[in-house]
């Protein structure tokens, strides 16, 4: 949408004139090879299943599979989902637009590609009928400083390496080395608070983490669902988390969204002791034991029950705890995180202001108008369409499963040929044709 740019599909992509190579959004080589960008997606996609606990999602597919479930994207028609924006916007500067390092930027230079990606993901969710709500990070806690160090390390060692690529001529490790130097300012996430409240999206700060408050509103009953690629919101304990919802329409992927009840049940956990497994896991806010897995952490706690049970019965030097390991302040961030107060919230959703977006996105930050007027349009148009249909259970209550005996009339019981009963003993095969449990 930015001016300059060549848009095609739900990304926007620096090319040069006339020239649309899909291939260009790979990498500044138009030649990279299927296999390397296969292997890059994998890589993206591991980063991703780890992000915030580390292993939990396939922890869960092996011991509690009946905790996913997958679902259509439409599937969320008017439904209220809490958005972690932060970790969204970060996502949207590494991919959106880019070219091998370059990102998407106006023709002031000025970097666009966090507004390019949360105008289309919330068009997207507008027109479909979700209710988005973004939430948005405040300051870190004190116990996130370690994780906060050990990122900036990895920033400045990835821009380090970023050089010598450069210099060597290496572009699929400068696209891969780019990736990593990206940085999210505060002026990036009051640039999209700005956009989501001029597309009538309501914007919350929250005191600490975003994904906090999000799981305290799901628990308040304020939304379904929090939208997150972040795990560690179910350690947060909210009742439902959603992956893949701000996914692009072009990936077509099924929204994954986990039960944190159902995720207890299956791993045979109270809340408390799914929290030190997590920590064992491998959080944001502490260090774990060396050399023990998500495997051996889920055993571990239904063995002993909690981290200090099994640090008295493990052997130490073979899995030396870390030095000063505050675990107990961790949990503690867990069970009781700084979050926004959800008493008395109303959320409404208006429309747009289109004028508002235009002085911003258009005059502002180099957009063009036209196709900035035309999503404005779009989400109009959904407000008398799909936004304004209510689901079912608004109206009737969620469904309720009844069996097919119930109500109906009941069989005179007539002796049949050779004095056996009639119709009233001829065994049922139940609802839809499956059959009864023996009980």
């Amino acid at each position: 949408i930015a001016r300059g740019v060549h848009a095609r599909g739900d990304v926007t992509r620096a090319v040069p004139s006339g020239r649309t190579s899909r291939r260009r959004a790979v990498g500044t080589d138009a030649r990279f090879s299927k296999t390397r960008v296969t292997r890059e997606r994998r890589r993206r996609r591991r980063r991703r299943a780890n992000m915030g606990i580390k292993g939990l999602t396939a922890l869960m597919r092996d011991n509690a599979p009946g905790a996913i479930k997958e679902q259509k994207f439409e599937s969320y028609l008017d439904r209220r989902v809490a958005i972690d924006a932060s970790m969204h916007i970060y996502q949207f500067m590494m991919v959106v637009g880019r070219q091998g390092e370059q990102q998407l930027t106006n023709e002031a230079g000025e970097v666009t590609s966090h507004l390019q990606g949360m105008l289309n993901r919330t068009c997207r969710m507008l027109e479909a009928g979700i209710k988005p709500i973004y939430v948005f990070d405040g300051k870190p806690p004190v116990m996130k400083g370690g994780e906060l160090a050990k990122r900036k390390d990895k920033r400045e060692e990835a821009e380090a390496a970023l050089k010598a690529a450069r210099e060597a001529g290496n572009q699929e490790e400068v696209e891969k080395l780019s990736k990593r130097t990206v940085r999210v300012s505060k002026q990036h996430s009051q640039e999209v608070m700005k956009l989501a409240s001029l597309l009538g999206v309501p914007v919350f700060e929250a005191p600490c983490e975003a994904e906090a408050s999000c799981a305290a509103m799901c628990k308040a009953g304020l939304v379904w669902a929090v939208a997150t690629e972040d795990m560690d919101t179910l350690t947060f304990a909210a009742p439902r988390l959603a992956r893949n919802l701000m996914a692009p329409k072009s990936q077509d992927k099924p929204v994954l969204e986990f039960d944190y009840d159902k995720v207890l049940a299956g791993l045979g956990l109270t809340p408390e002791q799914f929290i030190d497994m997590c920590i064992l896991c491998g959080c944001d806010y502490c260090d774990t034991i060396r050399g023990i897995g998500p495997k051996t952490a889920l055993k571990l706690i239904k063995e002993h029950g909690s981290i200090e049970k099994i640090l008295e019965e493990i052997d130490t030097e073979k899995y030396p705890p870390p030095q000063d390991w505050d675990f107990a302040g961790a949990r503690e961030l867990f069970k009781n995180p700084e979050v926004m107060d959800t008493t008395g919230i109303a959320l409404s959703w208006k429309a747009p202001n289109e004028e508002g977006l235009i002085d911003f996105l258009v005059k502002e930050k180099q957009f063009n108008e036209e196709r900035v007027r035309a999503v404005c349009a779009k989400v109009k148009k959904a407000r008398q369409g799909k936004a304004s249909q209510n689901r079912l259970e608004s109206f009737f209550g969620p469904p309720t499963i009844i069996s097919s005996t119930i109500g109906k009339r009941k069989v005179e019981e007539k002796k049949g040929k050779n004095g056996k009963a009639g119709l009233a003993n001829k065994k049922s095969k139940g609802v839809s044709g499956f059959r009864r449990s023996k009980n």
